[in-house]
């Protein structure tokens, strides 16, 4: 397979242990790779040395065989971006927006334009300044997919995007690696990049923590659970439950961190009267807490 992008001992240090260190990544052609981590673990400045918006302390990073930094501007017309912070275009419509962008890539075609619009359900026609920010994620999105790049870079890109245009980014997504582009997505919820990515890599605190496939990190895969007893909780049978981690026990309510089959934990429910039985999806830096401490 050949390699799409590269980072080697990649490193922006900003002081006070802010920043990416000694980053070794490879993506390979046509793969979409999920770069993940809380908010504020460096996927955002890792971003912006590929794209050469910021200069590295030291190592190097080459896309399509290009250097991230000396080649910026040539990259520029071969990649789709999407910012973690939108640029602002104050009065201009959608569609002048677009013209401009067009104009200095030269490889965005009408009826692509308006085939993403369609499909994203985005009226070019009105203002910028008069978009919510879920058509401003929109437009953005439409700006790096329309010109078919041969590499796409989003930074946190369903940011304000309801489930239905979620999923339509999904779609998106997919038919890209269809024709054979390489994708990196940054992101800090893990369904998100579960939905269409073929590897992960994750961050933490500047460092890359792991690299691989989805399946390999299944003890990614938790539950924040959440339970009320109409009484005194069953201590000893709630510490005895399998894949039952950071409990924390405060009068009638339980939580905590729950990874595997439900069935051992219904059981050692079933005896005691609950009031209320809660599970959601942990963020990052939840799982983080449990699965690297």
């Amino acid at each position: 397979m050949t390699t799409a992008i590269e980072t080697k001992a990649l490193t922006k240090d900003y002081g006070a242990g802010r920043g990416i260190f000694d980053l070794d990544l490879t993506v390979q052609e046509g793969e979409v790779f999920g770069y993940l981590g809380p908010n504020g673990a460096g996927k955002t400045t890792t971003i912006k040395l590929l794209m050469g918006l910021i200069h590295a302390t030291k190592g190097s990073a080459t896309l399509l065989g290009l250097d991230a930094d000396r080649d910026a501007v040539a990259l520029k017309h071969k990649i789709g971006y999407v910012p973690g912070e939108l640029p602002q275009f104050g009065g201009w419509r959608g569609s002048e927006v677009v013209a401009y962008i067009a104009g200095l890539r030269g490889d965005l075609s009408d009826g692509e334009v308006e085939a993403v619009a369609k499909r994203l359900d985005l009226d070019l026609g009105r203002k910028y300044r008069e978009y919510s920010h879920g058509n401003k994620q929109k437009l953005a999105l439409l700006l790096a997919f329309a010109p078919r790049p041969d590499v796409l870079i989003l930074d946190e890109p369903t940011t304000g995007l309801d489930p239905l245009h979620q999923q339509e980014f999904y779609g998106l997504v997919r038919d890209a690696r269809a024709r054979g582009t390489t994708i990196l997505i940054s992101s800090h919820v893990l369904s998100e990049v579960e939905h269409v990515c073929d590897r992960v890599g994750i961050v933490r605190e500047g460092h890359l923590a792991t690299v691989g496939q989805l399946d390999q990190l299944a003890g990614m895969r938790a539950h924040r659970i959440d339970i009320v007893f109409a009484g005194p909780p069953p201590i000893e049978r709630i510490n005895a439950i399998p894949g039952f981690e950071q409990v924390a026990i405060q009068d009638h309510r339980v939580s905590g961190m729950f990874r595997g089959e439900f069935e051992p934990l219904l059981a050692a429910l079933a005896s005691s009267r609950v009031t209320k039985f809660e599970s959601r999806e942990p963020s990052l830096e939840e799982i983080f807490l449990g699965f690297y401490k």
